[in-house]
């Protein structure tokens, strides 16, 4: 057993014999769920607010209309930008056969939308009980049909590349070229670049877009302005943010918060 997995906490939120257990609960800004994990499947769901799933796999920042699926067993953290409105579904392990044993970031359509508050409403959903067995199966039928979306950041393995990841991390708005950077991490732009191909499956031009975009989403959620979020994020110009923004989730920065903020 890794280091990682023996200091997380289990946590038996979710257990019980009902097929699916569900929570409803509001945080405040920057509150941070400590690492645990689940003899559950989840879908922890944003109905406002911004917030960050970390494991030792990875990131994955989870806006709002959007979840994050998180197999059970897996240990992670939590982190709240701005108010977070999170409805969470416990799903035993394996209902949901279709969906993947790693976690990610899906469309939650306005459909799954209605069905994750009302279940939250409900508290257990027992498949014996003849309505709530309806409600189970349509649920799990719009849950295996979700669409992914690609709002990770998958960590590297290598200790250089790693090293390179953690000075980005501790400042994304950091400007310098990579050969720059691999002064201090060890090895060479080269060794880099292919290190981020092999250990995160995407160039390291790629993962720092990500690790921009999703420092960028984290602000805006806390009330930060475009501008500010786009500089503050390693952003040469707003436009360009926007320009990324729009590509990964549709819309402006500023449409989509504004719907957001409509919802609450």
């Amino acid at each position: 057993m890794s280091q990682k997995r023996r200091a997380a906490v289990f946590d038996p939120l979710g257990d019980g014999r009902a097929q699916i257990t569900t929570l409803a609960h509001d945080y405040c800004a920057g509150h941070v769920i400590r690492l645990h994990f689940h003899a559950r499947d989840q879908l922890v769901y944003a109905s406002r607010g911004v917030m960050t799933v970390r494991t030792s796999a990875g990131a994955w920042v989870v806006p709002t209309h959007r979840a994050v699926w998180i197999p059970a067993a897996i240990p992670h953290t939590i982190t709240m930008s701005g108010t977070v409105a999170m409805r969470t579904l416990y799903l035993k392990a394996r209902l949901a056969r279709n969906l993947p044993r790693d976690c990610c970031v899906v469309n939650v359509p306005a459909l799954l939308k209605d069905l994750i508050l009302l279940a939250c409403t409900l508290g257990a959903l027992d498949k014996t009980i003849k309505q709530q067995g309806h409600l189970i199966d349509v649920i799990i039928d719009q849950m295996e049909g979700i669409q992914m979306v690609a709002l990770q950041l998958p960590n590297p393995t290598d200790p250089r590349a790693l090293r390179v990841a953690a000075l980005l991390f501790a400042d994304p708005s950091d400007r310098r070229p990579l050969a720059h950077i691999c002064k201090s991490s060890g090895a060479s732009k080269r060794t880099v670049e292919r290190l981020f191909l092999e250990d995160v499956g995407m160039t390291f031009g790629k993962w720092r877009q990500q690790l921009r975009l999703m420092q960028a989403m984290r602000l805006l959620a806390e009330g930060a302005k475009v501008t500010h979020a786009a500089l503050e994020s390693g952003y040469s110009t707003p436009s360009a943010f926007i320009s990324m923004f729009r590509k990964s989730l549709g819309t402006t920065p500023a449409s989509y918060f504004r719907t957001e903020a409509k919802g609450k």
